[in-house]
């Protein structure tokens, strides 16, 4: 039987004010007063001192936003050349044929398949990955194997999220397997709070991953 297993850190927290905020633009309709600053709906809470920190310690939402979560998502069957219903038969289209590059694990390719769902779901509903506050991460492990690919998924997240320098504003270059970093898939300041946990096994025969996530709409617009 497996041990599920949760990762936190604690430590002391400030509220982050940067690029990371989801914000909102406020005005005013009377044209003999300025306009009020933009008010933050969502703030990530971060550890002081870190330029690139990976996630957020947790998140503050004000009291009246709009908040959008999703369902569990894992990846599409993007590879027709594996057998059905096996892991391999779920890394991302990107990888022609399921080939991966060296050091690229079936954990990170799906873990980008899966985060393009994400994306998807969410544009639908009018929000970007950028409006995300809040993510929650069950991860099986490969067959062969006895731990979930922390390292993996870890990757495929920060092709998604957390890929800008917090103090210069510059993109971080992310690895993808053992290749040298280069430019991220999607350029994003957005560090959720986020957990990743083993489980036992997932509810789609193949899936290595699935992801959940809460968002938050700019003040300035309604869910649909």
């Amino acid at each position: 039987m497996k041990r599920t297993t949760i990762r936190t850190t604690a430590s002391t927290t400030f509220l982050a004010t940067a690029a990371v905020l989801l914000t909102a633009c406020a005005s005013d309709t009377d044209g003999d007063t300025p306009p009020s600053e933009p008010a933050a709906v969502a703030q990530a809470v971060l550890e002081p001192g870190e330029a690139n920190p990976m996630i957020a310690q947790g998140v503050t939402i004000s009291s009246g936003a709009s908040v959008y979560k999703s369902s569990g998502l894992g990846p599409s069957a993007s590879n027709a050349s594996a057998p059905k219903g096996t892991p391999e038969s779920y890394i991302d289209s990107q990888f022609s044929e399921g080939a991966l590059p060296e050091g690229v694990t079936v954990t990170e390719a799906q873990g980008i398949n899966a985060l393009e769902n994400i994306r998807a779901n969410l544009e639908v509903q009018g929000l970007t990955l950028g409006d995300v506050t809040t993510m929650r991460v069950f991860l099986d492990n490969e067959p062969g194997t006895d731990r979930a690919d922390y390292a993996g998924w870890n990757r495929a997240y920060r092709q998604f999220f957390a890929n800008t320098n917090l103090e210069t504003g510059d993109t971080e270059l992310v690895p993808l397997g053992t290749a040298e970093p280069a430019a991220p898939l999607e350029r994003n300041a957005a560090r959720p709070s986020r957990f990743a946990l083993e489980v036992g096994s997932l509810p789609v025969a193949g899936w290595l991953v699935e992801i959940e996530v809460d968002a938050v709409y700019p003040s300035d617009e309604a869910a649909g």
